[in-house]
């Protein structure tokens, strides 16, 4: 801190003045020699021009200096950071060309709702001119869009359909991941991306199945590479859909001889007594959701032949005692309704060259109270074993229906004590 000196007595100085020469040692600050002449306060009686140029240079010396503290403090002018902020906010815009005409109407939808659910989601424009799309807005939404646009294209060329669903699935792939087409990108040479972006994808005979979420490509990926997969997630997710298209693309390729579908005979809180018919008609309206899964992959002549050469089984729980199950894809579904021992017995009826899946939501044990669950026991226990993959979806991965996903949402954030107002 600079030193203050006491000033005696009479007129006051001006600060030119006091820029002009330092106060430090003068015995009379107030009267001083300027250019020959003597000068009293402020008030300048010699060459005033040699004054003034001296305040100048003063008054700049002391500028120069406070910018030079302020450059080596780190601290930046006020006026850079808006200047990028503004370039952040500055929205870009990019063209997309596409060479198949014939494809354009799939590609927009009818009305162009698949468009303008793009622009709903990620929040851009997107103008269609002949088979030219013009997208705007925020720099990464526009890469987003640009790579959703490229994926559905791209599906359409392997003939291939899209609505709805397969947007979403596209949008939520295209959010995750780093955007490959940009506007400095191929978008611009006139040609969408060849690459479908290397996911995986299962083949049946009514349909070509992709993951939609990040953690359904995950749930892909431990399939193909774990003998024991243990699966996680709310309803409509894709748990069991996802394992039954699995089990389905394994059979046809030949690597699994049999597909075994199990679960649990547990009523959602209600006794539903006796019921007629043989042993199947009894245990069909428990399994009821495994075989709409089938029917979603193979034709129903098929899935009946299957069924009667016994390539097919469904089965409940209570009958997988004292088997071996080889050369197999084994599932159990609603895993959550399993005691331990039953989730015991389960798993070590896997045999050689067998894959098995158990899936479940541990928010909806159907079991009586104090039962701890076998899917929430076995999780803990065997999740690090070698061979033995684990996935737990959440609420952003729902593809049912938006309108699950937010019951979902609001219900988990009830049962974690925090206020679902608002949820969106």
């Amino acid at each position: 801190m600079a030193h203050r000196q006491q000033v005696p007595m009479g007129p006051r100085r001006d600060w030119q003045d006091i820029l002009s020469k330092p106060s430090s040692g003068t015995k009379n600050p107030t009267k001083k020699t300027v250019g020959g002449k003597k000068a009293v306060g402020s008030k300048v009686t010699g060459s005033k021009p040699a004054a003034k140029a001296r305040v100048a240079k003063a008054a700049t010396t002391k500028v120069a200096a406070t910018k030079s503290a302020a450059g080596q403090s780190g601290r930046k002018a006020p006026a850079s950071k808006v200047s990028k902020k503004q370039q952040a906010d500055k929205p870009v815009s990019a063209t997309l060309q596409f060479d198949e005409h014939k494809l354009l109407p799939m590609l927009f939808g009818d009305f162009d709702r698949n468009l303008a659910q793009i622009e709903q989601k990620l929040g851009v424009v997107l103008l269609s001119r002949g088979n030219r799309v013009s997208v705007s807005g925020d720099s990464v939404a526009v890469e987003e869009a640009c790579q959703v646009m490229n994926d559905l294209y791209q599906r359409l060329q392997q003939g291939l359909p899209v609505g709805s669903g397969e947007v979403d699935g596209a949008i939520r792939m295209a959010s995750d991941r780093a955007p490959r087409a940009t506007a400095g990108g191929a978008s611009q040479n006139g040609n969408a991306d060849s690459d479908s972006g290397g996911l995986p994808q299962i083949q049946t005979r009514l349909r070509v199945i992709t993951p939609r979420t990040p953690r359904q490509t995950e749930y892909f990926n431990a399939m193909a590479n774990n003998e024991l997969v243990f699966c996680e997630g709310p309803a409509g997710s894709g748990k069991t859909y996802l394992a039954v298209a699995m089990a389905v693309s394994m059979f046809l390729e030949g690597r699994v001889d049999r597909i075994v579908l199990s679960r649990p005979a547990v009523e959602a809180g209600e006794r539903l007594g006796f019921l007629p018919g043989d042993l199947r008609e009894k245990v069909d309206p428990y399994l009821r959701p495994l075989y709409d899964a089938l029917h979603d992959m193979l034709p129903g002549d098929q899935i009946t032949k299957r069924l009667e050469m016994d390539d097919f089984e469904v089965a409940p729980l209570a009958f997988m005692r004292g088997r071996t199950l080889r050369n197999s894809f084994v599932i159990l579904d609603e895993a959550q309704n399993t005691t331990e021992g039953q989730m015991k017995m389960f798993l070590t009826r896997l045999g050689e060259s067998s894959r098995m899946v158990v899936t479940g939501d541990p928010s909806q044990i159907d079991l009586p109270p104090g039962q701890k669950s076998g899917l929430v026991d076995a999780v803990g226990l065997l999740r690090r074993v070698k061979g033995v993959g684990h996935v737990k979806f959440t609420e952003e991965d729902v593809v049912r229906h938006p309108l699950v996903a937010r019951m979902v949402k609001a219900y988990d954030s009830r049962e974690n004590g925090s206020d679902t107002k608002g949820t969106d």
